[in-house]
């Protein structure tokens, strides 16, 4: 009797029931959302405390290693462009499963590595998982959610996926206390299984009717078609500026703060955790006056505050000005300017294409990580055994988001 009522019933109808049954299920979506995109977060900063153990380990030199970072970004950005389409095609969760399947074997891999160039090609792999679970849980966000409610949603996502960072570093260094950097790698193993087993308790958010069966050519077109908005790449661009000043602080960091200032693993792990708390509170208070203000306000504020933040590094690191608590202060103000920069330049970009939110979310995920691709090579390629580096590629991020979001709250 049961199934003829719901047979019975008009497609949206059924969509209601969907809705509805989203709504009852809201918490745990969001969780499971949240640790999926946790994963462009933990992939990084849990094997940080680990850089210079891993250098010597391997026998390369620190700016070698910071190339794992600019490798694993490289996979990043480049799946992403595949992983949109794919789930706009297919659905979502399909392709987050095929995603953790990838990265369980390129997080094996880095355990089992024993060379630079190895481990450098699995965190490439590893990646190429990862940015399926990132790209298509933002795209979950915008089936569920519209309009400044999906930015309002996209910063609680924030908040708890920021337990991931907050632990890492501080996971992390007690791991290589009690172990080998080899074991941080197969935690991430362990939690990718876990991660896997889950996906039964996650609904598939965009319907059948709703799905784009694009070919190679209309994909291209449609990517063409986001580069014609001037908003979305402003949204986009501010983002991106945003992406390459925090990738370059992952990068250069450890070595600034443990073999610079010669600051221990577990300390480094706190210091860390310190801005991951820092962009939760920023975050809520986003998700706060979004109630009042519109999205370009918010990043606007948020992009002031990373301006700042590397106006005071290059200032700290070029002239020596202030030493480590400088040093400390500048890079938690920029880590905490998190909480408003992204959330309002993702849902901002993403509202401009509500139709293709897959897709849309890729590119900005390609263009995104892609930009953080260069702040961490630019560290890396830089890289002199000071912190000077990363000081001034943080101020150059700085300027580049503010002026993005200033352009953006014009247009």
């Amino acid at each position: 009797m049961n199934q003829l009522d719901l047979t019975s019933q008009k497609p949206e109808q059924l969509e209601s029931k969907k809705s509805d049954t989203h709504q009852d299920h809201g918490l745990s979506i969001l969780l499971i959302l949240s640790l999926l995109m946790a994963f462009a977060s933990i992939s990084t900063d849990l094997y940080l405390p680990a850089m210079p153990e891993m250098a010597k380990a391997l026998n390369v030199s620190g700016g070698t290693l910071q190339f794992t970072v600019t490798g694993y970004l490289i996979g990043f950005s480049t799946g992403q462009l595949f992983w949109g389409p794919i789930s706009d095609r297919f659905g979502r969760k399909l392709p987050v499963a095929i995603g953790l399947i990838l990265f369980i074997i390129g997080s094996a891999g880095c355990a089992l590595a024993t060379d630079g160039s190895h481990i450098i090609f699995w965190r490439v792999v590893q990646a190429l998982g990862a940015c399926a679970n990132v790209v298509l849980a933002r795209a979950m966000v915008r089936d569920l959610y519209k309009g400044r409610k999906a930015a309002q949603k996209m910063s609680t996502l924030m908040t708890i996926m920021a337990i991931a960072p907050l632990a890492g570093p501080t996971v992390g260094g007690q791991i290589l206390r009690f172990g080998s950097w080899q074991a941080i790698f197969w935690s991430l193993v362990f939690i990718a299984v876990v991660t896997l087993i889950s996906l039964y308790k996650l609904p598939e958010t965009l319907p059948h009717k709703q799905r784009s069966p694009a070919s190679l050519k209309q994909i291209v077109k449609r990517y063409g078609s986001f580069f014609r908005d001037s908003r979305f790449l402003g949204y986009t661009a501010a983002g991106a500026f945003f992406y390459a000043g925090t990738f370059a602080y992952i990068a250069a960091s450890p070595f600034a703060y443990i073999t610079y200032y010669h600051v221990s693993p577990q300390f480094y792990g706190l210091l860390f955790a310190a801005g991951i708390i820092g962009m939760m509170v920023t975050a809520q208070i986003n998700a706060r006056f979004l109630k009042r203000y519109d999205t370009e306000t918010m990043m606007l504020v948020g992009a002031s505050l990373s301006a700042c933040a590397g106006l005071i590094l290059v200032v700290n690191t070029w002239a020596n000005w202030g030493g480590l608590p400088l040093m400390i202060f500048a890079c938690l103000l920029f880590v905490a300017a998190t909480g408003m920069v992204l959330a309002n330049s993702v849902a901002g970009a993403l509202n401009c294409f509500p139709d293709a939110s897959g897709s849309a979310s890729a590119l900005i995920g390609a263009l995104q990580y892609g930009c953080a691709m260069l702040g961490s090579a630019a560290v890396a390629f830089f890289a002199n055994g000071t912190p000077l580096p990363l000081g001034t590629v943080l101020a150059v991020c700085g300027a580049g988001c503010l002026l993005c979001a200033f352009w953006v709250s014009r247009t």
